[in-house]
């Protein structure tokens, strides 16, 4: 009787649990359903999750830029020197060529650091990363080796130069210390004129509270003027505030 016991046990054990039904011949089994598919995007368009992707509309292109002073000279300079001189072809109106910054560093001899400031505050007043300047031979009396860094200047041309020359004579000048206007004789006989600025806080790029030292600057504008009344006349008719004497 046990071993019959036995039999009966371990067969009930090798039973396998039923099988699904099959679907009769020439049916699939039915699949879950899962739902409405999403709608597909029209050609063209691509899908966002959830809505539909809108066609993005072109940008209209950015307008060219233009300074405001080279507007003025082509629009108001030009004419009015063409009237005084006489010029036959507009091509003889004197024009700006480029404009020379120049910083110099003496005390760089003693204090290397002094450069990294002029620097930078050079590339704050210009918008444009300025050139070392090095010693071209030694000086003994000023105890002055070939090849020591010594100053910063930097070279203007095309919209930075006209941008430049335009906040030069309308907000730089006008801050100066007790300010009565600019020397007219300060050109070379070419129509090349330079000044010289004695502080680099009259820019207001420059923040006063975060400068070392108060460093002045040369700035040559070089014209084409063949001579240098020309060229007093043109610097005038830009905005140049000119003594009257």
């Amino acid at each position: 009787m046990a071993e019959q016991a036995e039999k009966t046990e371990k067969g009930a054990k090798a039973e396998k649990p039923d099988k699904p039904e099959k679907g009769a011949k020439g049916e699939k089994a039915a699949k879950p359903d899962k739902g409405p598919r999403p709608e597909k995007a029209a050609k063209g368009e691509k899908a966002v999750k959830g809505e539909k992707a809108e066609k993005a509309e072109p940008s209209a292109p950015a307008e060219p830029y233009f300074p405001r002073l080279r507007t003025k000279y082509r629009e108001e300079v030009v004419p009015a020197l063409v009237k005084e001189f006489g010029y036959r072809n507009v091509m003889q109106v004197p024009r700006l060529a480029k404009i020379v910054v120049n910083i110099g560093l003496g005390e760089a001899i003693q204090n290397p650091k002094a450069v990294e400031e002029a620097v930078d505050q050079l590339t704050q007043i210009v918008g444009q990363k300025p050139v070392v300047t090095k010693a071209k031979k030694s000086i003994s009396a000023f105890k002055l080796r070939e090849g020591v860094k010594i100053g910063a200047k930097v070279t203007l041309r095309g919209g930075r130069m006209w941008d430049f020359f335009d906040r030069l004579v309308s907000l730089a000048v006008p801050r100066v210390r007790d300010f009565k206007g600019i020397s007219p004789r300060l050109f070379d006989g070419r129509g090349n004129f330079t000044i010289g600025l004695k502080e680099q806080i009259i820019f207001p790029e420059i923040n006063y509270d975060r400068i070392d030292k108060i460093r002045g600057m040369n700035i040559t504008i070089v014209t084409t003027a063949k001579t240098d009344e020309e060229a007093r006349a043109f610097l005038k008719l830009l905005g140049m505030p000119f003594r009257a004497n």
